[in-house]
């Protein structure tokens, strides 16, 4: 069983950095919080009492980065910087929970320049493993395992048993997704055993978590049920709920694998609710994906999409934070640049005022040119409206664009029955090995501007092509009952203009031609900020591509579905049950063309 990436790593290395406890302790950080709120203490007690609530912290992590906060700026202050290294740690620490990835990146290298400020050897070594997590989770590889390496050198100089067994335990996490299980394994029990003969309970859950994770990987569900169970017994004895809900989805995976339903979406439900209680984004994002895909598999469509649009909106307030900031810069540069037009417009007022002093003449002629100027710069304006609209509407279909202008966003819309139709030439890469590039791209071309009159007659949606691949749709995004209809009608004739064209004398190269048809639900919507398009996603689409796949040249392959939807009004042949990938057995039809 192949359980999906964590969303997080479980950086263990944040639970001990700062503090001689073992690790956090929410009411620790409710009792401390009192003791602050007195504010009696001078400046060295309240960096202590600072450094301790943000560590403890963990019920409200917005909370925690404001407790850090205030250390770095009182550290900065006293000229202290064993407590800057500290605040800008847990600063990293907390907005890492919260999904902040480049934010608490940034906090982490200064608290590793502080660290060595500060000659603190641990610390460092502590900071070098935070920021080899955050490559970790980004999927950067080669520069995660460059800070694990300088983490666990720089830890075993500081003889720090916790630290080193987080930094092992994390460098673990790496190979387990980049599934080297083996080495993975090794790393975990190693971090296992440092943490328990330090009596080091939080890190033994921990390791216990990731070792069951390992077993499950590798299939073996039994020592990865009782190792995540026992994990997470662990970890809710320390209120530390973070890991608890990826592990959680863990055991949905498991369960789903038994087909104990039931069981599986307790546990992605459990993981919802303790992540939405913590606010813990990338987890409520998760949980609500593994629910989405729960649902669908139960057949209860409703419930399933309603999942995957909230997994939707919470995977985006995760990713395009940054996208979001940049786009409220270039508003506010264009509200100013908007301003300073109106200035200089009002200026140019003044001066004309002045003029017509001089001459009434003067002042007339000025009038004419500046009207035929905003004349001309109103035509210009329109003009580019159009043309941005037509391009709009060339990338985008009618109904979405709409949305766009409307609404600046797009959300994906789940279609229960669409037809799908993949087309592909015979031999194209053989022949495109031969033949000079600008007569492949001419040819194609050729074909693919017939394909596009065939489907706008059919009232087709062409999503994409790739290559020498042609993909288009119907049924959305306006929903129409016609839809399985519409595409057999366009297949016959995209088979009619390539079986035509193929002997023809001319300068273009003529191909042989397999189409796959398949109809089911979809999700749909535009992704991205820029470069829109419109596109597709699910099953649907994967078995629509094994139908063409599995077509002969100059023949229409449909999938049962889309047959029974046909079977009478065109004339097919049955073929069998074929084997397709991922998928077993399917019964496949050829269409009478």
């Amino acid at each position: 069983m192949q359980l999906r990436r964590k969303a997080y790593y479980f950086l263990i290395s944040l639970l001990f950095l700062t503090l001689n406890v073992p690790g956090q302790d929410q009411k620790i950080a409710d009792s401390l919080a009192r003791i602050f709120r007195l504010d009696t203490a001078g400046d060295q007690g309240k960096l202590e009492l600072l450094r301790n609530l943000a560590f403890n912290e963990s019920k409200d992590l917005k909370l925690a980065v404001q407790y850090a906060d205030e250390l770095i700026t009182l550290s900065l202050r006293t000229n202290n910087p064993l407590y800057l290294h500290r605040g800008y740690f847990q600063k990293g620490n907390k907005l890492r929970m919260l999904g902040n990835l480049e934010e608490a990146l940034d906090n982490y290298f200064k608290s590793t320049e502080a660290a060595r400020n500060a000659d603190f050897v641990r610390g460092e070594g502590s900071a070098y493993g935070a920021i080899a997590d955050v490559y970790s989770v980004s999927n950067n590889h080669n520069n995660a395992m460059l800070y694990y390496n300088k983490a666990i050198a720089t830890l075993r100089k500081a003889g720090d048993s916790i630290a080193l067994a987080a930094a092992i335990s994390n460098a673990g996490d790496d190979y387990l997704n980049n599934k080297i299980y083996d080495s993975a394994l090794l790393y975990f029990k190693e971090a296992e055993k440092i943490f328990e003969k330090v009596d080091y309970l939080a890190g033994k859950g921990y390791s216990l978590g990731n070792i069951g994770m390992v077993y499950a990987n590798l299939g073996n569900e039994q020592l990865a049920e009782k190792n995540i169970n026992e994990a997470i017994r662990i970890l809710e004895e320390s209120e530390d709920y973070y890991p608890i809900c990826v592990y959680l989805i863990s055991m949905a995976d498991i369960y789903e694998e038994r087909n104990d339903e039931k069981a599986a979406l307790n546990y992605a439900l459990r993981s919802l609710q303790l992540a939405q209680q913590y606010g813990l984004k990338e987890q409520i994002s998760n949980a609500n994906l593994k629910l989405s895909e729960l649902y669908e598999k139960a057949g209860n469509n409703n419930e399933s999409f309603k999942y995957y649009k909230n997994h939707i909106v919470y995977r985006d307030s995760v990713n395009d934070i940054n996208s979001v900031q940049k786009l409220a810069d270039l508003r506010t540069n264009y509200e100013v640049s908007q301003k300073q037009v109106e200035v200089d417009l009002l200026a140019q007022k003044s001066r004309n005022q002045k003029l017509l002093n001089l001459s009434l003449f003067i002042t007339l002629g000025l009038g004419l040119i500046i009207l035929g100027t905003l004349y001309w710069y109103y035509r210009a304006i329109a003009r580019e409206k159009k043309i941005s609209e037509s391009l709009l509407l060339n990338i985008l279909p009618a109904a979405t664009a709409k949305e766009l202008k409307q609404n600046g966003k797009v959300d994906a819309v789940k279609f229960d029955s669409v037809t799908v139709l993949f087309t592909d030439f015979v031999q194209f890469t053989k022949v495109a090995e031969t033949v000079e590039p600008e007569q492949l791209v001419k040819s194609i071309d050729f074909y693919f501007k017939g394909f596009d009159m065939i489907t706008t007659k059919y009232g087709l949606e062409k999503i994409k092509t790739v290559g020498d691949s042609y993909m288009c749709a119907s049924g959305l995004p306006t929903i129409n009952e016609t839809h399985a209809r519409n595409v057999i009608e366009a297949a016959r004739e995209m088979i009619e203009l390539v079986r035509s064209e193929f002997k023809a004398d001319d300068e273009l190269i003529h191909f042989e031609i397999r189409i796959g048809v398949h109809t089911g639900p979809v999700v749909a919507g535009i992704v991205g900020i820029k470069k829109w398009q419109y596109d597709i996603w699910g099953d649907t689409v994967n078995i629509a591509s094994r139908m063409e796949s599995n077509s002969k040249p100059g023949k229409v392959n449909l999938s049962e579905t889309t047959y029974q939807l046909v079977k009478d009004q065109f004339a097919c042949e049955y073929r069998g049950e074929i084997e397709i990938k991922n998928h077993g057995s399917m019964k496949m039809y050829f269409l009478s063309v």
